[in-house]
């Protein structure tokens, strides 16, 4: 009897699997004094997540940089706004706690009453635009660069191109690995980075598979950006024409 084919999402989930145990091994060293992996107690809201990625592969891969603490670290799913993961994408399943939790930065889960303002405005711009999930997910994808969320002693987020080189380089081994398999499996024509910092983690990843995607970045949506607090879907909209990926 022939040997059934691994289908395209089997992958992903068995790459994201790997993911969250290679992070897992890495360690870092103060400022950072809590590190999330959503991957890990967050695993049932990301496999459920990973469910709705097209089995023949999509046309347009978005890339973030890592978890912010009231969208993926809530929910285990990219810019992961609670209402646009409970009632648009039907995703509300339990979610466990992480080995060592700041009391500043509780993870409840899908109970959490805060909004994850990136998340809200990303998944709120493919929802105004496409409906239904269903629409969205036919062509499109989103992914994190790192799975990881940093913070230090004060709750303060740390991003990754924060961490020094020592730990930076590994962490970035460990994810561009991961990266270029998801490019390899999903075979895009459009890759988009959500800011520079993704833009950069693609074009990298881009060039060890040799791929000829089409590399583009919109504006990160983080209201930590002035730019992001004026219209930031009507700039992203337009960014996303020019780049030939939506009409």
């Amino acid at each position: 009897m022939a040997k059934k084919k691994t289908s395209i999402r089997d992958s992903v989930i068995a790459a994201a699997k790997q993911l969250r145990d290679d992070v897992d091994s890495l360690s870092f060293s103060e400022p950072v004094t809590h590190v999330y992996n959503p991957l890990r107690y967050a695993w049932n809201g990301h496999q459920a997540y990973l469910q709705h990625v097209n089995n023949k592969g999509v046309n347009v891969v978005f890339l973030g940089m890592n978890p912010g603490p009231w969208g993926m670290a809530q929910t285990g799913v990219p810019f992961g706004e609670i209402d646009s993961v409970k009632n648009w994408m039907g995703i509300n399943v339990p979610v466990d706690h992480p080995d060592n939790e700041h009391p500043k930065r509780p993870v409840e889960g899908f109970d959490c009453s805060k909004s994850e303002v990136s998340g809200r405005r990303l998944w709120g711009l493919f929802r105004e635009r496409f409906k239904t999930a269903d629409a969205f997910f036919k062509d499109h994808f989103v992914l994190n660069y790192c799975p990881l969320v940093f913070m230090e002693a004060s709750a303060r987020n740390r991003t990754p191109d924060k961490l020094p080189a020592a730990e930076r380089e590994p962490l970035n081994e460990v994810c561009d690995t991961h990266l270029q398999r998801l490019l390899q499996l999903l075979d895009p024509t459009h890759v988009v980075g959500v800011g520079a910092y993704a833009e950069g983690c693609l074009k990298r990843s881009l060039e060890a598979i040799n791929s000829d995607a089409k590399l583009s970045r919109i504006l990160h949506p983080s209201p930590a950006s002035p730019a992001a607090n004026r219209d930031w879907a009507g700039t992203a909209t337009k960014q996303l024409k020019e780049a030939g990926i939506w009409k």
